[in-house]
């Protein structure tokens, strides 16, 4: 393997991590959840096809940019990472998003579309109920206390750093400001996408009901799937390889009519 080749996530610029494959035909561009950044996809490099280059997004707050401010206003940040991600934006590509990076994901791809620019052959959203749902608690305006504990509560974070407090304090910082940017954020009306979408969720998610998941069928005018796992929240912690999988069989065969789970 060269030194231009790995499995390893690695950063490139600012906002892009990249696991590079020269030769891949497809590339997977992830955007990760609330408080998270590009190392969430670290073990995803290792588990894709051949043919698929893994990138992910590092949003400022977090890990090498943990001395950075987190984006209070979602235009800007669309339009950042519109000239931030140019050099991996060309060729084959699709977006995976986790939560709030899902609606990143289908945001960023109203946004190239309505530049005129090349935007995702596939979007892949996962664990976010579509546009305008309502019924999910709101919790960026919780007390340091409640929203500790709901957050902790969903999962994703282990024990170990949940006890740190020290830890907790910075991630708890940026998850709120996380939280406050994407609960306050109202899509704007637009014609739905032309991509296809596949929704992913786990069964016992409360923050992605059924009737709101589905309801991303009205979000794009392709096919549209959706695909129901074992667990809550961070169901893909725990089925990474079967996630991974799907998305990369769905690449790698143009697969826009699969299963309706």
């Amino acid at each position: 393997m060269t030194l231009l080749e790995s499995q390893e996530l690695a950063p490139e610029s600012p906002y892009v991590w990249r696991a590079r494959r020269p030769g891949a035909g497809h590339r997977l561009i992830c955007f990760p959840h609330a408080g998270a950044g590009a190392p969430a996809y670290t073990d995803w490099a290792g588990l894709l096809p051949p043919g698929i280059e893994l990138v992910a997004v590092q949003l400022p707050g977090r890990q090498n940019r943990i001395a950075e401010d987190p984006f209070t206003d979602v235009r800007a940040l669309v339009e950042v990472l519109r000239h931030a991600l140019r050099p991996v934006l060309d060729g084959s590509f699709s977006f995976f998003g986790h939560s709030a990076g899902a609606v990143l994901a289908y945001e960023l791809a109203r946004a190239l579309r309505a530049r005129g620019g090349g935007g995702p052959a596939h979007l892949f959203l996962s664990a976010q109920p579509a546009p305008g749902e309502t019924g999910v608690r709101m919790l960026h305006e919780l007390p340091d206390d409640d929203f500790r504990d709901e957050i902790i509560a969903l999962g994703g974070i282990d024990e170990e750093i949940a006890e740190d407090e020290d830890v907790m304090e910075s991630m708890l910082y940026t998850l709120r400001a996380d939280f406050t940017l994407w609960e306050r954020h109202h899509p704007e009306p637009g014609a739905p996408l032309d991509c296809p979408v596949t929704v992913l969720a786990g069964k016992e998610d409360p923050r992605a009901p059924l009737d709101g998941v589905e309801r991303w069928r009205d979000h794009t005018t392709a096919a549209f799937t959706t695909e129901y796992y074992p667990g809550g929240h961070f169901y893909f912690l725990d089925s990474a390889a079967e996630v991974v999988s799907l998305i990369g069989r769905t690449m790698l065969a143009g697969d826009t009519h699969g299963r309706h789970a």
